[in-house]
């Protein structure tokens, strides 16, 4: 990943997560741009690193120093001389084209940045349907955090920050950023008061740790389970069946992963009759039908279920028969 981070924001470690969830257990590198003007770029190089460093400790080693790596190109040449033959970037999504025309134009080509020529190019992806460095754009973003330092107003500039860095830093990284905006240090700071939070859901959900890209999550009003493909800046993208669902966090909620537990939101007993609705409205097509097209007779009885579990070679049918033993011997025990 190659970006400005001038301030880094939280908005910033959110794309770090997608970076390292999209690297699995292969290694990932972190470029800084070295930029450094009155205007955007207030931090000198070094700062930047070092705050970044402190601002996402988790990512601080992958974090890299290389003098010689000041454009993206030169992060792909560096990282090709590493012996690396494969590369994946991760960019916001309103520089995905741009990064996958003008990277891969050079691909197998010399310039001024030196040689790069990875196997089936350079493969770019998305980390949202933001980039924290966008101006102008709803959200914590870089341009933001200038504002407020420029403005002297550092209750909202630490808020940006997130959790993970002490008070003393974040007052010395505004002083950096208002240094290099070519404003004078400040000593006068409003206390950086941690306030109680207004939803613990969406302080769950800024923090990154409420849901996970992949997971499988119910959706409250129509009782549809589907996989989370994307995590936006305060909803999220749910495929279902052949649907894709964008949805407000407070929309969705987890799917119970321990089986003999509900996975409904209203938490009914297995085994009763308000079990047995909310799965059949969870599935596709059986609400208004029998178990008939599973071949399985509707009243069918516990000994029946055991015959055609134990003898059907059809997998859906073998399964369906399966949830009926346990629905049946649930309500048995009651």
């Amino acid at each position: 990943m190659f970006g400005r981070m001038n301030p880094p924001t939280i908005g910033h470690g959110r794309l770090l997560d997608v970076l390292a969830k999209q690297a699995g257990r292969n290694n990932y590198r972190i470029y800084l741009s070295q930029s450094q003007n009155n205007k955007k770029d207030p931090l000198s190089y070094s700062d930047k690193v070092k705050f970044c460093r402190k601002m996402f400790p988790r990512y601080a080693r992958s974090i890299i120093i290389d003098n010689k790596v000041k454009t993206p190109f030169d992060a792909l040449t560096a990282i090709y001389n590493s012996g690396c033959k494969k590369v994946v970037m991760v960019a916001g999504s309103d520089r995905v084209d741009e990064y996958k025309t003008r990277l891969n134009l050079y691909n197998g080509k010399k310039g001024k940045h030196g040689f790069y020529n990875f196997e089936d190019g350079i493969k770019v992806v998305s980390a949202g349907a933001r980039d924290p460095d966008a101006e102008g754009v709803e959200g914590m973003s870089a341009s933001k955090m200038r504002k407020y330092a420029t403005d002297g107003d550092f209750t909202k500039f630490a808020q940006g920050l997130g959790k993970s860095i002490s008070t003393a830093d974040a007052r010395k990284l505004m002083n950096a950023v208002r240094s290099g905006l070519g404003l004078r240090e400040t000593t006068s700071f409003q206390n950086h008061i941690q306030l109680s939070p207004v939803s613990e859901r969406r302080e769950q959900f800024v923090s990154g740790t409420l849901f996970e890209l992949g997971e499988m999550v119910v959706i409250k009003d129509t009782d549809e389970v589907g996989k989370i493909t994307l995590i936006g800046s305060n909803y999220l993208i749910v495929e279902s069946g052949q649907k894709k669902l964008r949805k407000w966090i407070h929309d969705v909620e987890h799917l119970e992963e321990d089986n003999t537990k509900s996975m409904y939101a209203d938490k009914p007993d297995w085994g009763t009759d308000a079990s047995a609705q909310k799965a059949k409205r969870m599935t596709p097509n059986e609400a208004n039908t029998t178990h008939n097209n599973y071949g399985i007779p509707k009243g069918a009885s516990l000994s029946d279920l055991d015959k055609i579990y134990n003898t059907t070679t059809n997998k859906q049918k073998k399964e369906r028969a399966h949830w009926l033993r346990n629905m049946r011997r649930g309500a048995n025990k009651k």
